[in-house]
């Protein structure tokens, strides 16, 4: 790892087409807004020279256009792939939001990478969320290293923020979390504040120094050596504790010397296998600078300790009907499964597709077989479409390189496939397979838009369509009771980003109008209406008379209609007249403008006249009879309930209980989890969860988790049911 570079290589410049999986590292950087991935993926790209000291991208750009797209990339939501070449491997760096409204780009980053670098400020220490994103990791066994950031703070202490990050992240086993090296800190400045100007590495007992901009190595001195000799003595038993040769610690422990490669090869296959987790420290290089301080170990560590995508077991792959299929890891000759793990725009080419190669190779102008499925109630439809791939290309930046093949481990980006959304698989048009798809988290942050204009109107429904093809962790809903267009987002800055897409990228203006709950009507009690339609006005009059009786029934029962006429009252002909009549007044609703549910009508008499009586007559004698039923009764206003399931830390627990008592909801029982976590279960009143979503995170600092799922309608308090036929009366 970085202990074994003499010097450095060298710029290596930018990363070409892999030719073999072995020579390909997918990584992924993992950690809480503000943590410095952006910042730590630039001074990676700079150490490994794809950008040279002069400000200059290879190929005519520069560090500002790389610094302008990262950026913006990471304060609105992107993921973003930089490619850079070590010592002839190349490194997918895979850069994710920190924000909690775009965990969905950061599950595509995990799903695309073999390994995950996390990121943390020594200012700000672990945060809840990137604990759990380390949970995740551990559940798959994905390989893991830590880098510390912001060692430049006044307060930074990369002793005490490694040991945190034993606690957060060793679980039973903290000594599997133990620093590769120490920083060197430079005299103190006025302030009494030590920078770090190197590192020591703990195996070696090499200095890195990085104190001009470039890595120089020396020895240390002899009053140097004690300093790390406990940390040194640590790291050696973690490392051997780990080791796949069981005689190695009864060798260390009975005085044996273990020699350094064998140690180094050791950390390697622990680091590989996802049983030892490094940590060490970085920070961007000075302007003018080469390199920042840790970016070489870094790299060694990414190349050296990260495993290879032979190392990474395919995802489930089956038949379109689902015949399971054994795929090879990464088998460049093997048919061809590729994954779409992220989708964009482009206002010059168009659709731009992120994809990472499971087996086979993929070619420009190829025809690739396009599956998507599962997503449909997020408004996807399922598809099975064949499209020609265009130009494939490795991005930096703003510059698109266009590449002549992409092989088994590697990732690239598609342009111009139409059809296929993030998450689709890609393969053989004549072998179409299916890939199981990631775990996408639910949006429960509902948004009712409106289009602006007439003209906005007529772009909206293909606007709508491209922002949810981009993003599966968008559910687009068109609610047929309160006929309100619905995107339901993770959360107000993702709702943002949504209504700025629409905007900037599809040309749609929306206005956000206020999200309605459906509501729903039904009768407290038996009730009788008589429903008289008598006109005559020249010609042909209209004869209508009926009389029913109402009663409630059971929730979940519908409208249910009973023929109860005896002695021909009303001619056989005109009873389904009658019951359409009702069933269209009950789609109506009877106080306020809610669907009436939960009733069974039964129909006892009637007139009718020989001439007069028609078809249109009886249906309006029916919904006039079923509205003066109405008008006699108590009329119950129908909520929805939701079964609220809310996973939190046990820290959190009373906090959201009692949260959820003040949202009118019924707590139904708790159960203990694994890792310190609760689980809440409770009804809660739709009305009172719109914004549950954001409230929630404010709540338990980002660390819980919450699914609901319908359960039923329910009559609603009387005071808020008022409140809400006052403001129907008002509208109408």
């Amino acid at each position: 790892m970085g202990d074994k570079v003499k010097e450095h290589p060298g710029a290596a410049g930018r990363a070409r087409a892999a030719d073999h999986p072995a020579s390909v590292r997918n990584v992924v950087l993992v950690g809480h807004s503000g943590s410095g991935k952006t910042t730590l993926v630039e001074a990676l790209a700079l150490t490994a020279g794809a950008v040279n000291r002069a400000g200059r991208v290879e190929d005519g750009g520069t560090v500002s256009d790389y610094d302008d797209i990262e950026h913006r990339q990471q304060r609105s939501v992107q993921l973003s792939l930089v490619p850079v070449d070590w010592n002839g491997i190349k490194i997918n760096i895979l850069d994710t939001p920190g924000y909690a409204d775009f965990v969905g780009e950061l599950r595509a980053g995990l799903r695309a990478a073999d390994a995950a670098l996390f990121v943390v400020s020594a200012s700000d220490g672990v945060d809840g969320s990137t604990r759990m994103v380390w949970e995740e990791c551990a559940a798959v066994g994905m390989p893991r290293a830590i880098v510390i950031t912001h060692l430049e703070a006044a307060r930074a202490d990369f002793q005490e923020m490694t040991r945190v990050c034993a606690e957060a992240f060793g679980g039973d086993d903290p000594d599997a979390v133990l620093p590769l090296y120490l920083p060197l800190h430079g005299p103190q400045g006025p302030d009494g504040h030590a920078p770090v100007t190197g590192l020591v590495g703990l195996l070696t007992q090499k200095l890195f120094d990085y104190s001009t901009g470039e890595r120089k190595e020396s020895e240390p001195g002899p009053d140097q050596l004690p300093d790390i000799e406990d940390a040194r003595n640590r790291l050696i038993e973690g490392i051997i504790s780990e080791s796949e040769d069981e005689t190695l610690m009864d060798r260390y422990l009975g005085g044996e010397q273990i020699d350094l490669k064998t140690l180094i090869e050791d950390l390697e296959r622990a680091v590989a296998r996802g049983a030892f987790f490094p940590v060490l420290a970085a920070a961007p290089a000075a302007e003018g600078a080469r390199q920042g301080l840790g970016t070489v170990e870094l790299l060694e560590l990414v190349t050296g300790g990260f495993p290879t995508p032979f190392e990474h077991p395919t995802p489930g792959v089956t038949t379109i009907d689902g015949t399971p299929r054994d795929i090879q890891p990464c088998d460049t000759g093997g048919p061809l499964v590729a994954e779409v793990v992220k989708t964009a725009s482009d206002p010059y080419v168009g659709r731009v597709s992120l994809v990472r190669v499971f087996s086979g190779t993929l070619r420009p102008d190829e025809t690739v077989h396009v599956s998507g499925h599962g997503l449909a109630d997020r408004g996807h439809e399922d598809h099975d479409v064949d499209e020609k791939i265009g130009a494939l290309s490795t991005p930096f930046g703003k510059q698109q390189r266009p590449v002549t093949h992409v092989i088994a481990g590697d990732l690239a980006c598609v342009a111009k496939l139409g059809r296929a959304e993030t998450g689709d698989t890609l393969s053989g048009k004549d072998d179409p397979l299916l890939m199981e798809p990631w775990e996408m988290p639910d949006p429960l942050l509902p948004l009712a838009i409106e289009a602006h204009s007439k003209a906005d109107e007529d772009k909206l429904s293909q606007g709508l369509a491209r922002l949810v093809a981009e993003d599966p962790t968008m559910r687009l809903e068109q609610n047929q009771d309160t006929h309100q267009v619905v995107l339901w987002c993770l959360g107000e800055a993702h709702a943002d980003v949504a209504l700025e897409r629409l905007r900037s990228r599809y040309g749609v203006q929306v206005d956000v109008v206020p999200h309605k709950v459906s509501l729903r009507e039904t009768f407290a009690g038996k009730s009788a209406g008589r429903g008289r339609h008598v006109k005559q006005s020249g010609g042909h009059g209209q004869f209508a008379i009926c009389e029913i009786e109402v009663e409630p029934l059971p929730g979940g029962s519908g409208i249910e209609f009973v023929d109860k006429v005896v002695g021909g009252a009303v001619p056989r002909q005109f009873i389904p007249s009658v019951e359409k009549g009702i069933r269209a007044q009950a789609a109506k609703g009877v106080a306020a403008g809610y669907q009436l549910v939960d009733v069974r009508v039964t129909l006892l008499d009637g007139k009718a006249h020989s001439v007069d009586s028609s078809d249109a007559a009886f249906q309006t004698a029916g919904a006039l009879a079923l509205r003066e039923a109405a008008a006699d009764a108590k009329i119950h206003l129908l909520e929805p309930v939701a079964e609220v399931s809310v996973l939190v830390g046990d820290d959190y627990v009373g906090a959201v209980m009692s949260d959820l008592s003040g949202r009118r909801g019924r707590v139904l029982g708790t159960e203990q989890t694994s890792g310190g976590r609760t689980l809440v279960k409770a009804e809660v009143p739709e009305f009172e969860i719109g914004r549950y979503a954001v409230d929630l995170r404010s709540l338990s600092h980002g660390t819980a988790r919450f699914s609901r799922s319908y359960a039923r309608h329910e009559p609603m308090p009387p005071q808020i049911a008022q409140k809400i036929r006052e403001q129907a009366e008002k509208v109408s």
